[in-house]
């Protein structure tokens, strides 16, 4: 099921083998992880398997989750995209992704967001967005601050490594 789209991008449920490969793939390169909290890159596939159904039994059925970030018209993943209910609150979400290195520098991951913001305050009824990035990972920091999110604060997590945190508010 496609949730929605953007320019260049189809956003859409994880629901076939290949494409689970394709982010398994993406999800063993160490670069590609190397801004995600755990910098895991040694993943299986019975591992990322648990980990997508461990999000998304209970979030597709309400219109979140993980889900698979393909090029329009060529049917290739280049990654994943999220909203997730962090706060146990569906009115305040957090939003995160990640894109194949062979992606950066090209404004995916900027579209994606966007299309994230759209997604999540029109169709899910989303009021509050949260994002949060490591410090270095300043393609992301500017992303955020491109779209209009606020800086909240500077924190360090449970890695040691310091990170920024934004909020973007739905005004009607």
């Amino acid at each position: 099921m496609v949730h929605f789209e953007t320019e260049r991008l189809v956003i859409k449920e994880i629901t076939i083998e290949e494409e689970l490969k394709a982010l398994l793939a993406i999800y063993t390169q160490e670069e590609n992880m190397k801004y995600i909290q755990s910098g895991r890159y040694d993943w299986t596939l019975q591992e990322l398997k648990a980990r997508y159904k461990a999000t998304n039994e209970t979030g597709y059925p309400k219109g979140y989750g993980v889900f698979a970030v393909k090029l329009r018209g060529e049917n290739k993943i280049i990654g994943e995209a999220g909203l997730f209910n962090s706060f146990s609150d569906p009115g305040k979400m957090e939003v995160g992704y990640i894109i194949d290195q062979a992606y950066w520098n090209k404004g995916y991951g900027t579209e994606v967001c966007q299309g994230l913001i759209d997604y999540a305050f029109s169709r899910l009824g989303c009021t509050e967005l949260i994002a949060r990035m490591y410090d270095q990972n300043m393609a992301s920091v500017r992303g955020c601050e491109k779209l209009g999110f606020e800086y909240l604060l500077t924190g360090e997590a449970a890695n040691k490594k310091v990170f920024r945190e934004y909020r973007k508010t739905f005004i009607k």
